[in-house]
């Protein structure tokens, strides 16, 4: 007690001061209370089950949360009809605050049978909800501001497409004007760290930095909005940008985060390494912890969680153990749990949406297609299974499979699984396609059985062809592919196939179309309208080939000969070109030009880009120091109907007349602007001049030099004589 006489007492006990007292020995409620959580929806048992529901429960919450004190659980009971029972809910006290908050993490919301479903809390938590206001307070909601509008570029008159470019520390947006020089859009230094990435329908352009991500849209390239994640490093868009998924290979930390410092973590989110965002609001939906696998080999599988078309669902392998399917924008597992699928490796979601947006299917509801490897006498497998009901659809066994890779074609009327195989002395490997015809009943299986190893496989979009790279090269097996399927610095000799559906027979199926043999091409572009390919060699030290191919190709004038005579010769080589040390190759949005890039994140000489057009016809060619990446602008789907594009296909021609008198229009506005400033040039030289001119006489009449013309001015004339010498004369005498 501060100050206190003994000689002189207080006369009431009130009056006595113990601030100091209670000041020494005072308790912090919270900290006390942090390892507490409630535990409700537990099942309601007598006293003769007691003991044995705590142990039950006791191991459920050491196994998924941590150590609990001892004595640390107090079930209530009450007394009912002479019988002591519980009351469904308890008190669980834990070692460590991390321990409870791991326990509200993964027991919330936890099954432990069919109508028993646990509840878990913070007690804090409880006490903070039951000490509310009763009284509803309406929020203040911020001024409405209008925001720009995001796919203003679709409105271009001339319907131009847009290009990122991204050098040195520059990066810009630029308007494609096929030969002649790109047109600014906006341009920034320093815009981001490390990469640039565009959303799936090009609404935004997402922008790395130390503190996160931010996204960038609308005329004026204003920031729309941030993502808070220090240190991350990969990015992934849903199919209709409705949500943002980023990964950091720093776990989170509330500790490292400045103190006031603005942010949107909670205890939940400390240690996760991958985050869901909602990109309409910038809200945090969940974070995820790194797998076991990934946390111990330090590698992260890249995208982390594939998206459904609809945006619906994501989902995420737990490999060997078990599929993980979300439902969003709830972030909860469909079901309850994750289905346990043993020796599961990799899944594929179908791009269709179902019967709703194709009729030619029969499926109700989206699909997604995984397969499993060999698991003792059990062949490997590959299954197609709805969602979210969790049908199995069709399943395919099949038998000593080395590896299997799935391509679902862009309708989701076939999939195709490439299924590399071993013989059974496991010394020689070869590669089977098997192709699922998903729109036929039943769903049928083909089988196309390759003597050599399949390098690429690519579906032509919205077609039934699809092309592959395969090679029989010895050098194929003594140095494996480099990153993205880029081939090693040795090259090596390979071939392309082109297949088709011949539906000429009783039983439709796939049949080679035309074979191209020695080639190093190593990369398969199609046109994102189908029809056209660029075969190309990326990558490569020593090839640099980029061939342009047209699968319908139609000789004017030819008459048309026998079909079993015209199979293959269709398909046609427009152009074979070269750009040296290419890296990159892209289409642009509608099928017309394209892009190869020299970038020096790959190789340290000749950076810059190249533009084509669909035929292989150089439009531009540009050397840019420190060149790193070009991107089109991606564009949404078109809302026209199927039968107003066929009405356009049709009249085509007439169309056609219009777009070139707008181009020869352009060309000629184009050629006067450069005529007109040339004159304007010349008129201002001689103003200039004769400006000068006037002043220097007025200076040198001021100075009294003013130059005086001769009396016989205009009288007087000027008579050159030229002279002519010889200086040497030789005479030479020719047979």
């Amino acid at each position: 007690m501060p100050g206190l006489d003994l000689k002189n007492l207080p006369e009431r006990e009130e009056d006595i001061d113990f601030s100091d007292i209670y000041e020494k020995h005072k308790v912090s409620v919270d900290e006390e209370l942090d390892t507490i959580v409630v535990v409700d929806g537990a099942p309601i048992v007598d006293e003769n089950k007691e003991e044995k529901l705590l142990s039950v429960l006791r191991k459920l919450l050491t196994k998924n949360a941590g150590e609990v004190k001892e004595g640390g659980i107090w079930m209530p009971m009450e007394s009912k009809d002479g019988k002591r029972e519980s009351k469904g809910y308890l008190f669980v006290d834990f070692e460590t605050p991390d321990a409870a908050f791991a326990a509200v993490k993964n027991l919330d919301g936890y099954k432990m049978s069919k109508a028993h479903q646990l509840s878990v809390n913070r007690f804090t938590d409880v006490e903070k909800y039951t000490n509310m206001n009763d009284k509803y307070e309406e929020p203040e909601l911020p001024e409405f501001t209008p925001k720009e509008h995001l796919k203003s570029w679709l409105m271009d008159p001339q319907a131009r497409d847009q290009l990122l470019i991204y050098r040195g520390k520059e990066a810009g947006i630029y308007w494609n004007r096929k030969t002649e020089k790109l047109e600014e859009v906006y341009v920034r230094s320093d815009w981001t760290q490390n990469y640039l990435q565009w959303s799936p329908l090009g609404s935004y352009i997402a922008t790395f930095h130390a503190q996160g991500i931010a996204l960038w849209g609308g005329p004026s390239w204003a920031q729309i909005v941030r993502f808070y994640h220090p240190g991350v490093r990969l990015i992934d868009f849903s199919p209709n940008e409705r949500y943002l998924v980023t990964w950091s290979s720093e776990p989170i930390s509330l500790a490292r985060i400045p103190a006031g410092a603005p942010h949107p973590f909670s205890e939940y989110d400390e240690g996760n390494h991958t985050i869901v965002w909602d990109i309409k609001t910038g809200a945090l939906l969940r974070s995820f912890a790194a797998l076991p696998t990934e946390a111990q080999q330090k590698t992260v599988r890249w995208p982390m969680f594939k998206w459904s078309p609809s945006d619906k669902y994501f989902a995420r392998v737990v490999p060997g153990q078990q599929l993980s399917v979300y439902e969003a924008p709830s972030m909860g597992l469909v079901g309850k749990k994750s289905i346990k699928i043993e020796g599961i490796v990799d899944f594929e979601w179908s791009p269709s949406l179902g019967e709703k947006s194709d009729s030619k299917l029969n499926q109700k509801e989206e699909m997604l297609a995984y397969w499993t490897p060999e698991v003792g006498n059990q062949p490997a497998r590959v299954t197609m299974m709805a969602m979210p009901s969790k049908e199995i659809v069709r399943t395919k066994n099949l038998f000593n499979v080395s590896d299997c890779m799935l391509f679902w074609q862009s309708k989701g009327h076939f999939l195709a699984v490439k299924v590399n195989r071993h013989t059974k002395t496991k010394k020689s490997q070869f590669t089977n396609l098997e192709i699922f015809r998903v729109c036929e009943k039943a769903i049928p299986v083909e089988t196309l059985e390759l003597k050599d190893p399949v390098l690429k496989f690519a579906w032509e979009p919205n077609g039934e062809r699809f092309a592959i790279i395969t090679t029989n090269d010895p050098a194929f097996g003594a140095t494996a592919p480099g990153p993205g399927g880029a081939a090693p610095p040795t090259t090596f000799k390979t071939a392309v196939t082109f297949y088709y559906l011949d539906t000429s027979k009783a039983v439709a199926g796939f049949r080679p179309l035309k074979k191209i043999d020695k080639k190093t091409t190593n990369s398969l572009s199609w046109s994102p309208k189908g029809r056209h390919i660029v075969l190309s060699t990326l990558r490569s030290p020593s090839a640099h080939d980029i061939e342009f191919w047209d699968l319908d190709f139609e000789p004017m004038g030819e008459a048309k000969k026998d079909a079993k005579a015209e199979l293959g010769s269709t398909v046609v080589q427009l152009s074979a070109q070269e750009h040296y040390g290419v890296t990159d190759i892209e289409w642009d949005p509608t099928g017309r030009y394209v892009v190869s890039g020299s970038s020096s994140w790959h190789h340290s000489a000749d950076h810059g880009f190249n533009m084509w057009d669909f035929k292989g016809q150089l439009l531009r060619q540009e050397s840019i120091d420190h060149f790193k990446l070009i991107m089109w602008r991606p564009r949404p789907k078109s809302l026209l109907t199927p039968e107003q594009k066929k009405k356009i296909k049709k009249n085509l021609r007439q169309y056609s007349k219009q777009f070139e008198e707008e181009d020869l229009a352009a060309g000629d506005a184009n050629a006067a602007r450069i005529i007109a400033a040339r004159r304007k040039a010349i008129e201002d030289w001689y103003a200039w001049r004769k400006q000068v001119e006037k002043q220097m006489l007025d200076e040198r009449k001021a100075a009294g030099k003013e130059l005086r013309s001769s009396a016989d001015e205009g009288k007087s004339e000027t008579i050159e004589e030229w002279v002519e010498e010889v200086i040497d004369e030789v005479e030479e005498i020719v047979d």
